[in-house]
């Protein structure tokens, strides 16, 4: 009989199939946590006609589909209207339910086979996985499995409950929708280290000469959960000195990878007078040695603790009260 840990070593593999699914990394993992416990309970009438992989996959798909069950799309910012100007409105405040979240690169990809690693993070992209939530909850599962896992139609369609028929039917459908959006590229990796840390700095001085040289003209920026986004680097830095102006004098942290794209936890001065509080995870697409888009996380109490970041900095920038 399978052991606890022979259920546990499946939960990075499952946690990046629920993430693609419900296009947040918390649900993700609250999904992973209800599979393993209904697989624990149940663990006893496992017969072993399937694998366990396949058989913990139907159990997380029946997770997921009972989740997108009364569920609205999930979506960035750029998907849901136009661009702003940088001096009107934030535009309204949705619940997180509405906005795609991050999700850490650690707790999605797999380990091993740097191709294998390179082909999942394409997979786990903001704006694939945004792309994703547009396909119907079945349909999305059918590609999931059979173009991101690479199962082959017969075994979809055996844990889908379905025939292979329908399950072709439903991948040519969900790959001509997919197709017909912009995904984007896979991120540049030359010298990203070096820009990265002297957007890091630029930022942190708040030098937007220096952050000039750093972003594209036609980059945009997002900030969930406000219904606005910008398009342009003109139109960010006015935004930057104009009403956003209270990020001058921020800290930021290296939070690793979300979604294959480097992160960065950002802290705000505290209106308080000491320290730094937490404001946003930021998110930044590298694109042709340059910042191509920035996604600003602000839903932190959510976000912060799965990319392990402290709750808040002390005077000197370093974790702390």
């Amino acid at each position: 009989m399978p052991t606890l840990e022979d259920l546990e070593s499946h939960r990075r593999e499952l946690t990046g199939y629920c993430y693609r699914m419900l296009g947040s990394g918390a649900e993700a993992e609250d999904a992973v946590q209800e599979t393993m416990l209904r697989a624990w309970r149940a663990l006893g009438r496992f017969q072993g006609r399937s694998s366990l992989r396949s058989w913990l996959y139907r159990i997380g798909t029946n997770v997921c589909l009972d989740m997108l069950s009364s569920a609205q799309r999930r979506a960035r910012p750029m998907d849901m209207g136009p661009a702003r100007s940088p001096h009107g409105p934030l535009g309204e405040i949705l619940q997180d339910s509405a906005w795609l979240e991050p999700v850490p690169d650690e707790r999605v990809l797999p380990e091993g086979d740097p191709a294998e690693v390179v082909e999942s993070r394409e997979t786990v992209r903001l704006a694939f996985v945004a792309a994703l939530q547009t396909l119907p909850p079945r349909q999305r599962a059918a590609l999931i499995l059979c173009e991101v896992l690479h199962w082959k139609a017969s075994e979809a369609a055996e844990l889908l409950g379905t025939s292979t028929a329908a399950i072709n039917s439903a991948l040519q459908r969900a790959r001509a929708t997919i197709e017909d959006l912009d995904t984007g590229e896979i991120p540049a990796t030359t010298s990203e280290r070096e820009l990265l840390d002297r957007y890091v700095d630029a930022f942190q001085r708040y030098d937007m000469q220096a952050l000039t040289a750093l972003i594209h003209e036609d980059a945009t920026q997002s900030m969930p959960p406000y219904e606005l986004w910008l398009s342009g680097r003109e139109h960010i830095f006015s935004f930057w000195v104009g009403p956003g102006a209270a990020c001058r004098g921020s800290r930021v942290l290296a939070a690793g990878k979300a979604n294959g794209l480097p992160a960065f936890g950002q802290y705000k001065p505290s209106e308080s007078g000491s320290g730094y509080d937490p404001w946003a995870l930021q998110v930044l697409d590298v694109r042709d040695g340059r910042v191509a888009e920035f996604t600003f996380f602000l839903a932190t109490p959510r976000i912060f603790p799965l990319f392990g970041l402290p709750e808040r900095l002390d005077a000197h920038g370093s974790p702390g009260a």
